[in-house]
C-alpha cells in the first residue's frame, strides 16, 4: 500500500501539468522555477525515508536518469510556444509535444527497469516520482526562463500581484 499512494499522486501530479500545458496557461515565475525546486526537495527528502538506505549503485542510476528527466524537460521547454497575452507570459505546449511525454515516461519505466535488474532499489521505488519530476520541470525551466527573458515577456502576476523576476524582465526589455 505505502508503494501505491506515490505512483496514484505521481499520475495524478503528472495528468493535471498535461492538462494544463495542454491547454495553455498564464506562466507564473514561481510556478515555473520554485515548484519544481520544491519538488526536487522532497523527492531527495523521500530517498532518505523509512527503510530506504541509499547504495552507490542507486546514485548511479539516479544520476543517469536525472540527467535524461533533465534533458527531455528541456526538450519540452523548448517545444511550449511562448507569447505575450495582456502583458505577460503565456505557453502551450502543441499537441505534437505530448511524445515528449511518453518519452520522459518510457525513460522513466526503462530506468526503473534497469534499477531493479542492478539491484539498485532506491532508484527504482515509487521514491524517485516526485525528484525525477522536479528534475524534468527543472529542465523545462532552464529553457523557459532563459526563453521569456530574452523576448523580454514578464511572468504573470502571482497571486500577491507580485511579478516573479520583473527586474530582470523590465531590464531586458529597457535595453
Amino acid at each position: 500500500m505505502s508503494e501505491i499512494l506515490p505512483i496514484i499522486a505521481g499520475i495524478a501530479i503528472v495528468a493535471y501539468v498535461i492538462g494544463r500545458q495542454l491547454i495553455g496557461e498564464p506562466l507564473r515565475g514561481k510556478r515555473v522555477v520554485l515548484l519544481p525546486v520544491i519538488l526536487t526537495v522532497i523527492g531527495l527528502a523521500n530517498l532518505g525515508g523509512k527503510n530506504h538506505h541509499v547504495q552507490p549503485v542507486d546514485v548511479v542510476c539516479l544520476v543517469v536518469g536525472g540527467l535524461v528527466v533533465a534533458a527531455i524537460g528541456a526538450a519540452q521547454g523548448r517545444a511550449i510556444r511562448l507569447e505575450s497575452r495582456n502583458g505577460s507570459l503565456w505557453g502551450q505546449l502543441p499537441p505534437k509535444g505530448l511524445w515528449l511525454w511518453l518519452l520522459l515516461i518510457g525513460a522513466r519505466a526503462l530506468m526503473i527497469g534497469v534499477a531493479d535488474g542492478v539491484h539498485a532499489h532506491v532508484a527504482a521505488s515509487s521514491a524517485t516520482i516526485l525528484l525525477m519530476l522536479g528534475v524534468n520541470r527543472l529542465g523545462q525551466a532552464a529553457v523557459v526562463v532563459p526563453r521569456a527573458l530574452s523576448a523580454g515577456i514578464p511572468f504573470a502576476p502571482e497571486k500577491d500581484g507580485n511579478v516573479f523576476m520583473a527586474d530582470l524582465t523590465s531590464r531586458r526589455s529597457a535595453s
